[in-house]
């Protein structure tokens, strides 16, 4: 299965709670921090719902 990482690059300060609470869900906890996930159309529906606040590359593994 593809794996996806994901690194947060913009502060969720501003903006609506459930894109914060995305931001938890999806294991970010501090600003650049980067987390692998396996790709999905669950984790897909997450990251377009961050996607200003993120960034997403494929992970080597």
């Amino acid at each position: 299965m593809a794996k996806i990482r994901i690194i947060w690059v913009k502060s969720g300060i501003g903006y609506a709670e459930d894109q914060k609470r995305t931001l938890r869900a999806l294991g970010l906890h501090k600003l650049n921090q980067g987390v692998v996930h396996d790709d999905s159309a669950v984790l897909r529906g997450q990251i377009n719902k961050v996607r200003h606040l993120i960034k997403i590359e494929e992970a080597n593994s």
